[in-house]
């Protein structure tokens, strides 16, 4: 299998905008790299599951911020490997989507249904609702900072059904975590 490739299908996991991984305070080592303008990213192997932490500093406004991260439209564009991304369900601070990717290269399609919870512009959880996935949790947090800047913080667990090498998937997911929040900031707010 292609690294680009299992980037694109970790990517996926990243992309369930996501119980939750834990909702602790960020630790010290990420103040330096988020003080130097860089996105902090950590990856562990937690038994089956990987766990993913990450965090970036965006000069803006919850409320700016808040629209990219509950657009099903804008996770497609985000991963070329996501063929679908649609809610199928919808309610009062929820919504459920499905995301499927494409096979390819003997690398079976996977889909992931999830619940989104909403508290809107400081919080949405995930939690798996169905799909391949043996494990899928999470969530996004929108802190604002003394500085008008928000600090976006992303934690989840998650385990695929398929032999992938544990060092080549934490490596992957890392790199991968760490372009998307950077084209996020990017997009939200220039720079």
């Amino acid at each position: 299998m292609s690294r680009k490739l299992l980037v694109g299908l970790l990517a996926v996991c990243l992309a369930v905008a996501g119980g939750t991984a834990g909702a602790k305070p960020l630790p010290a080592e990420s103040q330096t790299v988020l003080k130097a303008g860089k996105a902090w990213v950590r990856v562990d192997q937690v038994g089956e599951a990987v766990a993913v932490f990450a965090a970036i500093d965006i000069a803006a406004a919850p409320q700016k911020i808040w629209p990219l991260l509950t657009d099903c439209g804008r996770a497609k564009k985000e991963n070329p490997n996501l063929t679908v991304c649609r809610v199928v369900e919808k309610g009062p601070g929820f919504e459920v989507w499905e995301h499927v990717t494409k096979a390819s290269m003997g690398v079976p399609g996977i889909r992931s249904v999830f619940r989104t919870d909403y508290t809107p512009h400081s919080r949405i959880v995930f939690r798996k609702a169905g799909g391949d996935l043996k494990v899928l949790q999470g969530e996004w947090r929108l802190e604002p900072l003394s500085d008008g800047k928000t600090r976006l913080i992303y934690e989840s667990r998650f385990a695929i059904d398929h032999d992938f090498p544990p060092a080549l998937v934490r490596a992957g997911i890392k790199s991968g975590t760490e372009k998307s929040f950077l084209k996020l900031r990017k997009e939200v707010s220039g720079k």
